[in-house]
């Protein structure tokens, strides 16, 4: 029972501070049904008519309670004023009815500079962030001047840098982006955001009161953008100030860190951490678990990770996914399922990791037995999830499984299709890839440069010319995604083999940077097979110039000299070959048996318990010899 509820089901009163201080009570206690109770009061008193305690109801109402409810009361009110139709405005929009919070904003008989508030930051947080914007320009029209909050919400929407220059003019007019500093640190992470680092600095160096919030945004910005030896210069400058870095400032500049690869300066924020005592935070450690793990300290990883005392999502997540980073898959997995062990729910996040990592190394029964674990704990409709799994299963070669998931997904991002993309034109099925990317382009989404990359592999694996040529000379016009070494590499080796060296060596020598060794070895490849001689030759020198360690040029060219007899030719080649360091491609391959990974590297297996695999391989093969099953075997015996 709650207190005060014996006196409200007494008596009835009409006291109108009596009633507000029972309001006053039930938001603190934050209940629904004892919010019921007093409405149910006020209606048998006859005082849910009036507007400043149908106001406080319709408030509670807001917070606590359903649309429904907060209706209710807003119907109820007699004489409504401007706030009853605000905090209406906003419940509908916490209950994302954005719909009828659109129709009862255009019903508002008055309109103040909180009511288009409630509106801009309304679309906003159900994700109608074009709408937001609209509001604005409509709030502007009506003569409505925008407030300070008005203003930080549309920062935090801002995505041009012409619209974010005009807020931070509104606020130079009002003046209050010197002396407000949540405005200024609204101003600062919005130009961080844009990348416009002269800017925030700008704004940072003359706010007139600074906070630990305005250096970790400006930190932020430097750090968001590939700035980490600036982002370091201002935590050091903070330093010497009177503002002492929080958790966030150590985050980020161990994220910073981790980017740059320094270990020497991530052990002494480790250090600084262990002496003001942020070493318990979770996100702290999971952020010095990955730096170590980036920086080639694996052990350092899981040194700390095993001196934790407890554990919780985000800091298994840093040490399932550095084991899996350093390709130690078994153990991931096992760190997997000791924290279901510890009823630590996985994350979206941590099955994601732990199906790359299955998919990476371990055999497909293991795949899906977390495909099961993930549909039992209900993420088979997340987004990320999905796309992993579909990963896996391309992965797999078990692209029919990666296609029924891809046709269940409710809601498809991009990212969705580039995987199934990709995973089909690496099964073979080029053609569905096609009527995939053609699926893709009726949905209305844009291709970026992966899409356009997985589409133009496949017309390579299936030969179709046309629907290259077409593909790679609509990229930037139709897309606005510029030719990328991937896709000159594909169209290169279309053309090519098509026999279509002209098309080809014009492509080449249009493109905007020099041509990789991999571009010039399709030509080359591709010239023997049409025996252009001179092409050959041409381009073999061309590579041998351009990266002298690879072997590729000097084979084809000793071929393509043997093939014609021209002996000293190849012999010359083969002694240039011998006298330069030439890199050597060594083929690894792998097979998983009951848990365990067998890798054969260059003819030599290099898992522990090799020789014994070898000596009964040995074993066999001699058996069969002696039962003549080699030879019979072509013959249909054995």
């Amino acid at each position: 029972m709650y207190p005060f509820l014996k006196q409200v089901q007494g008596p009835p009163r009409t006291s109108l501070s009596y009633y507000s201080d029972l309001i006053d009570h039930c938001l603190s206690l934050k209940s629904s049904n004892f919010a019921k109770t007093i409405h149910a009061q006020l209606v048998k008193v006859g005082l849910d008519s009036h507007t400043f305690l149908g106001n406080r109801c319709l408030d509670v109402y807001s917070q606590f309670g359903t649309s429904s409810d907060a209706l209710k009361v807003f119907d109820g009110i007699s004489e409504k004023n401007c706030i009853s139709w605000n905090i209406c405005l906003k419940a509908l929009f916490q209950s994302g009815h954005v719909e009828r919070a659109g129709w009862l904003f255009n019903e508002m008989p008055v309109r103040d500079v909180v009511s288009w508030n409630t509106r801009i930051s309304g679309y906003f947080s159900c994700g109608f962030v074009d709408r937001s914007l609209e509001t604005f320009r409509e709030m502007q029209n009506a003569g409505v001047r925008p407030s300070g909050f008005t203003l930080s919400i549309l920062m935090s929407l801002v995505s041009c840098a012409r619209y974010g220059k005009q807020i931070h003019g509104h606020l130079i007019r009002d003046g209050l982006s010197l002396w407000n500093v949540v405005l200024g640190n609204s101003l600062i992470e919005m130009y961080g955001k844009l990348g416009l680092l002269d800017y925030a600095f700008g704004v940072f160096l003359t706010m007139e009161e600074l906070d630990t919030t305005s250096w970790n945004t400006l930190i932020w910005g430097c750090q968001r953008f590939g700035y980490g030896q600036l982002a370091l210069d201002q935590f050091y400058l903070m330093r010497t100030t009177e503002h002492s870095p929080d958790q966030f400032t150590i985050s980020i500049v161990i994220t910073v860190c981790s980017n740059l690869q320094d270990l020497e300066k991530g052990k002494q924020i480790f250090a600084l951490c262990t002496k003001v005592g942020f070493n318990s935070n979770s996100i702290i450690s999971s952020v010095f678990i990955d730096l170590f793990s980036k920086c080639n300290r694996l052990e350092y990883s899981v040194q700390l990770f095993e001196d934790l005392h407890q554990w919780d999502s985000a800091v298994s997540n840093s040490m399932i996914s550095s084991y899996a980073a350093h390709g130690f898959a078994e153990d991931a997995l096992q760190l997997f399922l000791r924290t279901l062990g510890e009823n630590l729910r996985p994350t979206e996040f941590t099955l994601s990791i732990v199906l790359s990592t299955v998919s990476t190394l371990l055999p497909a029964e293991q795949g899906s037995q977390i495909h099961a674990l993930v549909a039992k704990l209900g993420f088979e409709l997340d987004a990320v999830v999905s796309n992993s799994l579909m990963q896996m299963y391309a992965k797999f070669g078990l692209i029919n499984d990666a296609t029924k998931i891809f046709a269940d997904m409710g809601v498809r991002d991009l990212i969705a299709w580039n995987t199934m993309i990709l995973g089909l034109t690496n099964n073979g099925r080029v053609y569905e890839t096609l009527h995939i990317f053609k699926g893709l382009v009726r949905e209305g989404l844009s291709p970026d440069r992966i899409t356009l990359a997985g589409v133009l592999f496949a017309c390579e694996c299936g030969n179709f010319v046309d629907e290259g040529v077409t593909i790679f000379s609509s990229m930037e016009k139709e897309y606005g995604v510029p030719p990328r070494d991937e896709h000159y590499a594909c169209i290169v080796e279309l053309l090519s083999r098509a026999g279509k060296f002209k098309e080809a060596i014009d492509i080449v020598n249009a493109m905007p940077y020099e041509p990789s060794s991999n571009i010039w070895g399709s030509i080359l490849r591709a010239s023997v097979i049409h025996g252009d001689f001179k092409l050959t030759e041409r381009v073999a020198d061309r590579m041998m110039k351009l990266e002298s360690q690879s072997s590729l040029p000097y084979l084809v060219l000793s071929r393509a000299y043997e093939m014609r007899g021209r002996w000293e030719s190849m012999a010359r080649v083969r002694r240039s070959m011998k006298h330069k360091v030439v890199k050597k491609v060594t083929g690894c391959s792998w097979i998983g048996i009951r848990d365990h990974i067998y890798t054969f590297n260059a003819d030599q297996l290099e898992h522990h318990g090799g020789k014994d695999i070898y000596f009964v391989l040995s074993l066999l093969v001699w058996g069969m010899e002696d039962k003549g099953c080699l030879h019979e075997q072509y013959d249909g015996g054995c």
